[in-house]
């Protein structure tokens, strides 16, 4: 890929002059102060470009829009698209094929795609210096993009805020949650902060590696022979993930999946249900080659799934058409690869005190975790769950769980999920769904969303 990187700053040379011409967005028309869509770009640094796609709720009134949330929804990867996957494949209001789909999220808040961090999607940086190395940096860049986008569509600094997320888009909102609660409190920014969703996030790579062989086995696809050597395995890497040495728990997690890979037949770690998926052939000509696919980390894979060659076709072709600011050298996805280079080493860190920072301060949080997924299970999850700094924990962890049952399944009460809570805090268990929730099981993550948007008061900061 460092060949396509080279070809892109070649174009960006004819091209450069012009960058700030394509920092725009479509406006909202006279009779609502948010539109039925509208997109742009902020700089967030020096030649750190991030991409932006807002879509209006979808009210019989486009005034209405006014009285539902504004949710944020940012993908996993590191370097995966929030504007291409999360949007297209998951819960915007059209799927793959542009057309309508019933359970885009629209239906019920205002969403907001970012493609980040910068490199990711349509986001992109002039230099690979500027792409960022760990979640400190993403998240200082979040604030500035949401700055940003406050000042650009005020509308949305009274309206209750939620951030929603899947897979490393959970560390980000965790993260980015804590630090906007701060600028809150600070009065450096206006914003009426509710709560987070975490959708089988990677909130503790220690706790979520070592919940991979106890899942594996209780599905028979590990014996035990091959469980303690997942397990040993696994504890040598929560231990270099816990003195520091990410480089050493990134090699050893490399390790570990080509056991998990060989002793399961391949088992898609996304949905464990599913083996041997030729992940690559569905990739668009210029990955096929590239670098990254050599080693086939589970964190690759995310990259591989979110990158299709149909997806990729689509977002360097009509909907590039569309938006019509994307500069001439950018190709949705052609950084994706780098971002998650430059951010590699950085995901066995734990952002456990913030999602404790938030609960404490009396946010909504939601966990939601795929009952089928096994990259970022409910074991995990469980366990960092275990560690929360909240003196309310005994009473969640002591709370019952109730079914709950998804709006056409209500009838012949065909179980959807179970809910455990306490006062702001839940854990959902969706059933029949992998790491992609709102795909596998789509009117679940619709209640879910329904559920969480019930919360209509922004924390007292």
């Amino acid at each position: 890929m460092a060949s396509n990187f080279a070809s892109f700053l070649t174009s960006l040379c004819v091209f450069v002059s012009f960058q700030h011409l394509f920092i725009t967005t479509a406006q909202p028309s006279a009779h609502t102060l948010i539109p039925d869509e509208t997109w742009g770009y902020v700089e967030v640094r020096k030649g750190a470009f991030m991409f932006w796609w807002l879509y209006g709720a979808e009210t019989r009134d486009p005034m209405e829009r006014e009285h539902k949330p504004l949710v944020m929804w940012l993908q996993g990867g590191p370097g995966a698209s929030s504007t291409g996957y999360g949007n297209f494949e998951e819960i915007g209001p059209l799927d793959l094929n542009l057309e309508a789909r019933d359970t885009t999220w629209i239906k019920e808040a205002n969403v907001l795609f970012v493609d980040n961090p910068v490199g990711s999607g349509y986001s992109y940086v002039l230099d690979k210096k500027a792409l960022t190395t760990n979640i400190s940096e993403i998240t200082a860049d979040l604030v500035v993009f949401f700055t940003s986008f406050l000042e650009k569509l005020p509308v949305f600094r009274t309206m209750p805020f939620y951030i929603v997320c899947e897979s490393y888009g959970g560390k980000m909102a965790a993260a980015f949650g804590a630090a906007l609660l701060d600028a809150v409190r600070k009065d450096m920014i206006q914003c009426k902060f509710v709560g987070v969703a975490l959708g089988d996030s990677l909130i503790s790579f220690t706790d979520t590696v070592l919940s991979y062989g106890p899942y594996l086995f209780s599905l028979s696809l590990l014996d035990e022979k091959a469980l303690n050597k997942t397990l040993q395995l696994a504890t040598e890497t929560a231990k270099a993930a816990d003195k520091g040495d990410y480089h050493k728990a990134m090699h050893l997690n490399d390790q570990g999946t080509i056991l998990i890979r060989n002793a399961t037949d391949n088992v898609d770690v996304y949905f464990v249900l599913r083996h041997n998926v030729p992940d690559s052939l569905k990739l668009p000509t210029i990955y096929v080659n590239a670098s990254r696919l050599s080693h086939h980390q589970m964190f690759v894979q995310y990259l591989t799934i979110s990158h299709s060659d149909p997806l990729f076709k689509l977002m360097n072709g009509s909907i590039r058409k569309k938006l019509g600011i994307i500069p001439d050298y950018v190709t949705w996805g052609g950084q994706s690869d780098i971002v998650l280079k430059s951010q590699y080493y950085d995901i066995p860190s734990s952002v456990i005190s913030d999602v404790s920072k938030l609960i404490r301060a009396g946010l909504k949080v939601v966990v939601y975790e795929g009952q089928l997924d096994m990259i970022c299970g409910v074991l995990g999850a469980e366990q960092w769950i275990n560690k929360l700094a909240w003196d309310d924990l005994p009473q969640f962890l002591n709370s019952s769980r109730k079914p709950l049952y998804a709006p056409s399944k209500l009838e012949k009460k065909e179980t959807g999920a179970f809910l455990k809570s306490y006062k702001n805090f839940e854990l959902y268990y969706i059933l029949s769904a992998g790491h992609m929730v709102p795909i596998d099981a789509p009117e679940m993550a619709l209640e879910m969303l329904k559920n969480l948007l019930k919360v209509t008061e922004a924390v007292d900061v």
